[in-house]
């Protein structure tokens, strides 16, 4: 599992750095080709425009010969107008957004110019050409010279007119078209790689898992053959014939037996209880208690332990209201897992303040000791299931890591709270807030 996980995230993270590099590639090639048909249907539309000012409907091909031609009309025919003299601006733009429309750039906006190289110098322009003309950088120029058609009697003009036309901010244009695909890209990237993310959370979650199997395993083996061993040690001594004959021996042997019973009637419990939790199968029986009078019993059943490292339990009752709606066994084993833990995790002659105090409509129970202490990050753990500190150069802490999972939903269940705050070498305070009851 050590090197098969890093292998995978590896595998995972060039595999998604690919896709994103080649939809990369993907993006700037379909927006190049955007580009490039955008360009080609202009010019096709600059080409269709020019050809349809070219074309002389209004004047027909008239015999000049004729005694029927008016001065005007003959003036006309030989000096051959120009494009500028025979279409206003309005007749122009209509004309190109004709030519626009036919080339799959409908409601594309655009601005135009007619121009002569004659000495006057005339042209139509639209009212913002020049704005967007002057700017190179963002606009391109669509230039195209206005040629008769060959054979055409105006087909030796001797006016030379361009027709230029640009389409403003025609990269905006492209963006646009676009968008969709870029959407779409980040969407599935984002997709994929929040399947990466929960694919790596999934696999150190279980790899965390089954270190904590591993661990659980390992606790449970050592509290169950130590009672079991020393049960076999004491039925074989209760088989030797001086034992037996004295009968001082014979019942501390058997004590130790009851004894090594319950301490493993105890661990199966705490399994079966865990267990129970998971299913959400207990069931409270609530009652109005007197909070004071349990933290009393459990403060006694702890007195043992304490006294075999030298320690001192202080317990201060402040609380003037102190009647609680609770279980009077889950409470009780609340207050003696949280004082447990407090004598476990000390090194010798251990302090453990035990007070209570009211808070608006809450009784605060606060437990701190001066213990070894927690780091942060075992700190944010400590109410998981199966988590066991680190307990440094301290060998002897026992149990299956889940006593602070077990106050935790307890706690949760009663409508209160529990906060620990805990400092490495200093110790660790335990704040519970219960809900008063009246």
């Amino acid at each position: 599992m050590k090197r098969i996980f890093p292998l995978i995230t590896l595998l995972i993270l060039l595999s998604l750095l690919g896709l994103i590099f080649f939809q990369f590639l993907w993006l700037k090639s379909a927006k190049e080709i955007k580009e490039q048909q955008l360009t080609e249907n202009i010019n096709r539309a600059t080409h269709d425009a020019a050809d349809r000012l070219m074309q002389d409907m209004r004047f027909p091909f008239v015999n000049l010969n004729s005694k029927t031609l008016s001065p005007e009309r003959l003036q006309r025919e030989l000096f051959k107008p120009s494009v500028i003299q025979r279409y206003s601006k309005d007749e122009i733009s209509f004309i190109i957004r004709e030519a626009l429309n036919r080339n799959n750039l409908r409601d594309v906006p655009f601005e135009f110019a007619i121009t002569q190289n004659s000495l006057t110098g005339d042209e139509i322009q639209s009212d913002n050409f020049y704005k967007y003309y002057i700017d190179t950088v963002n606009n391109t120029h669509h230039i195209i010279q206005l040629v008769a058609p060959e054979g055409s009697d105006r087909e030796n003009l001797s006016v030379e007119e361009f027709l230029i036309i640009i389409v403003p901010h025609q990269k905006s244009i492209i963006l646009r078209e676009v968008t969709w695909f870029i959407l779409g890209a980040v969407l599935f990237t984002l997709i994929i790689t929040t399947a990466f993310y929960l694919t790596i959370r999934a696999l150190i979650r279980q790899k965390k898992l089954s270190e904590i199997k591993s661990d659980f395993i390992n606790n449970m083996t050592h509290e169950f053959k130590t009672p079991l061993a020393t049960i076999s040690l004491a039925v074989d001594a209760l088989k030797n014939e001086k034992v037996v004959m004295n009968k001082e021996k014979a019942d501390y042997f058997t004590s130790v037996i009851k004894e090594e019973n319950i301490r493993m009637n105890k661990q199966v419990e705490t399994i079966l209880q865990a267990a129970l939790l998971d299913k959400q199968e207990i069931q409270l029986n609530l009652k109005n208690l007197d909070a004071h009078k349990l933290i009393g019993i459990a403060a006694q059943n702890i007195a043992l332990p304490m006294a075999e490292k030298n320690g001192k339990l202080e317990v201060h009752f402040e609380a003037g209201r102190h009647t609680i709606l609770a279980d009077e066994v889950h409470f009780t084993n609340i207050i003696n897992n949280l004082l447990d833990n407090s004598v476990k995790y000390s090194n010798d002659n251990p302090i453990v303040k035990l007070s209570t105090s009211n808070h608006g409509n809450y009784l605060v129970i606060k437990i701190e000791d001066n213990g070894i202490g927690m780091n942060k990050e075992t700190l944010g753990r400590i109410f998981e299931k199966f988590y066991r500190a680190h307990t440094g150069n301290i060998h002897n802490v026992k149990g299956f890591g889940l006593g602070l999972s077990y106050v935790k939903t307890m706690v949760d269940a009663h409508k209160g709270s529990i906060k620990a705050e805990s400092t490495l070498g200093k110790g660790t305070i335990f704040t519970l807030l219960f809900p008063l009851k009246g």
